[in-house]
């Protein structure tokens, strides 16, 4: 895992940490990662399935054209390129 050190933090950010850290029963340094965590990688990023199933709904595909795109799916594995 990696490691990063964060430099001249002002005084009132550092101890806005501390005290935020205490009221969720951390460290100074879990507190960061828990920040950085949340700022990156939101919880309300979109997920490639829940973005696909929504955009099923919004062009109203049914069960019975996902049967018929599976019966068209040809099962002939592909063959390989050929470079000359």
């Amino acid at each position: 895992m990696a490691m990063m050190t964060v430099r001249n933090i002002p005084d009132e950010i550092h101890s806005a940490l501390k005290a935020r850290a205490k009221r969720h029963n951390r460290s100074a340094e879990a507190e960061m990662r828990a920040i950085l965590e949340e700022a990156i990688l939101p919880k309300t990023r979109i997920q490639m399935g829940d973005a696909l199933a929504e955009l099923g709904r919004k062009i109203g595909l049914t069960n019975d054209d996902l049967t018929a795109l599976d019966q068209a799916r040809t099962t002939t594995p592909a063959e390989p390129m050929e470079f000359e």
